[in-house]
């Protein structure tokens, strides 16, 4: 069974601590994850969210990349709309150029955030999400070679990977489309993840960059030396997506014991749309549910993500993930 492991990392805030904090950890586990053979690791773009450090996204981009040495790193995803592709085109054209030949550029079509946030971040800014495909036409001429009266500098050239990224069936339509990867937002909105996957294999067009449809799939991951341990470091998470279902977003909250008993039927009705994209337990446990996914969906590679309160527990989270893929690979 061939796939490829990689991670998204929020950049958490747990609760007591700060964003100095968080860029900390995610340089020591983007090292780490490099050393258990991870491909790639992924930050995403987040605005006005207390428990999510990754606002500035090609900035912590630069700081997990200066840290590690091989691993690829990228954006999981930069959300367009917020941006001019221009400036986009410099920042990731800057990456690569520091980085050579190891960074990512995942596109998203949505804010990333609430209605005044997105209004505050496009205030000179038209078209929105009705100009995402041409935005991402834009983004890519500013990375090949062609000459233009507006050229990205530096960028122009540099033909930086790029991706798209959804949780619904118009990501998958574009991506395939403008045979570009794809990548699924199942470890939050897994709803219309088997149909996404059919549309983009079925529609793809091959390009300069793809020859053949690549599916990665976001899938939570929570392990542990024990399913007792697993579920306790799983319940910071599981707090987070309701409090920010329910409006309350917030810092990471401290892992709370039995907290999956406690949960209220509408509580639970919530994190049933996320379980079905997730494995907690011990290394047995998700070598077996990363099988069952795998052949589900045919992943070509999956990205772990693991909002783990504590940074210890984080990285042997992401040890017990990997060991259990090598299993399946074996």
């Amino acid at each position: 069974m061939q796939f490829k492991l990689s991670i998204l990392d929020l950049a958490p805030v747990p609760e007591g601590s700060t964003p100095a904090d968080a860029f900390a950890n995610s340089a020591a586990l983007a090292q780490r994850a490099e050393q258990l053979g991870y491909h790639r690791y992924w930050l995403a773009e987040h605005h006005n969210m207390a428990g999510i450090a990754s606002a500035a996204t090609s900035v912590v981009i630069g700081h997990v990349a200066a840290a590690t040495s091989r691993i690829r790193v990228g954006a999981g995803g930069v959300m367009l709309p917020n941006h001019a592709p221009l400036v986009i085109a410099e920042q990731f054209g800057t990456l690569e150029s520091l980085f050579p030949g190891r960074i990512d550029l995942g596109l998203g079509r949505a804010p990333g955030t609430d209605q005044a946030t997105a209004h505050a971040l496009r205030r000179t800014l038209t078209g929105g999400v009705d100009r995402f495909p041409e935005d991402v036409r834009e983004l890519q001429r500013y990375f090949s070679d062609a000459r233009a009266a507006v050229e990205a500098t530096p960028g122009h050239g540099l033909n930086v990977p790029i991706w798209i990224l959804g949780s619904s069936l118009y990501g998958a339509s574009l991506a395939a489309a403008f045979g570009l990867p794809y990548a699924f937002a199942s470890h939050f909105a897994p709803a219309a993840m088997m149909q996404a996957i059919a549309v983009y294999r079925e529609r793809f067009q091959p390009s300069a960059q793809l020859d053949a449809p690549y599916v990665m799939l976001g899938y939570n991951i929570c392990a542990a030396d024990s399913e007792q341990e697993a579920h306790y470091w799983r319940s910071s998470s599981l707090q987070a997506f309701i409090n920010l279902r329910n409006g309350r977003p917030g810092k990471l909250p401290p892992p709370v014991e039995g907290f999956e008993a406690q949960l209220t039927p509408q509580d639970r009705y919530l994190l049933e749309q996320i379980g079905t994209c997730s494995s907690v337990g011990t290394q047995d446990t998700v070598r077996e549910d990363l099988r069952q996914f795998l052949h589900t969906t045919g992943a070509d590679e999956i990205m772990v993500v693991a909002q783990i309160f504590d940074h210890a527990a984080r990285v042997r989270s992401c040890e017990i993930g990997m060991a259990a893929a090598r299993e399946l690979a074996a």
